[in-house]
């Protein structure tokens, strides 16, 4: 007699085809890579701040790899240097991550299965991280494609900012334009979202949002433009599904 075997979700990496598990590291370099284009600089200009501040230059490697917050890195050099109390750090890492509180009720940490897996899913969700996973063509990836899209990000930055640092005695600190590889960066994945999605008034009513949060709370700009694009997110929903059921 035949006993069916118990179901099995093939989009579980644990369980996923060899072929499929195989295929996850090279699809998710693929997915990385243009990302990775303006990281790198980005973590060399990181580097060179750190050496050019009076640090060795292993503090680029560990600070990246373990803190890896791109900019409360830039900000950590300077407090490092200017020997600030742990309580200011901490305060600075909590105002200026809080973004990745609106990150976590979006990302798909669920397809993530494993304990571990978690816990750097979390780690790594950085603003690009999120960018990428957001996307259309994100929606079928399984959770071991995301870990290595995060790994390989996470490669990109901590070797770009070790390049920085041990160049750094010979790249000057006059060199102009490496900051700006990550503005670049998210206008064109902000260019790639929206002609994607084919989906015009999220992006109007997040430019509105910015630029009130610019205006108005200039100090606090990010987390405040965060704030006013979810509220009015989660009311046009509301107005949406009422407006639906009328």
């Amino acid at each position: 007699m035949h006993i069916p075997s118990p179901a099995v979700s093939v989009d579980s990496p644990e369980h996923a085809p060899a072929s499929k598990s195989s295929s996850e590291a090279p699809a998710a370099l693929k997915d990385s890579g243009a990302v990775g284009l303006g990281m790198f600089p980005l973590g060399v200009a990181f580097g060179v701040l750190v050496v050019h501040s009076g640090l060795s230059w292993w503090w680029a490697p560990v600070i990246s790899g373990l803190v890896y917050a791109g900019s409360l890195e830039f900000l950590l050099v300077g407090m490092i240097v200017a020997l600030a109390p742990l309580a200011q750090i901490a305060l600075s890492a909590f105002l200026i991550n809080f973004r990745h509180v609106f990150y976590a009720l979006s990302f798909p940490l669920h397809r993530v299965k494993s304990p571990a897996g978690k816990t750097y899913a979390v780690f790594g969700m950085t603003d690009e991280a999120y960018a990428l996973t957001s996307g259309v063509a994100a929606r079928s990836w399984s959770g071991r494609r995301i870990l290595w899209l995060q790994a390989f990000l996470q490669t990109y930055w901590v070797s770009g900012a070790t390049a920085g640092a041990l160049l750094g005695a010979v790249i000057p600190p006059q060199v102009v334009g490496l900051d700006f590889a990550l503005t670049a960066l998210f206008a064109v994945l902000t260019a790639d979202a929206v002609r994607a999605r084919r989906e015009l008034p999220t992006p109007v009513l997040a430019l509105i949002c910015a630029l009130v949060a610019r205006f108005a709370f200039p100090s606090q700009m990010l987390l405040v433009a965060f704030a006013l694009f979810t509220t009015a997110l989660l009311a046009r929903y509301a107005l949406t599904e009422r407006a639906a059921r009328a």
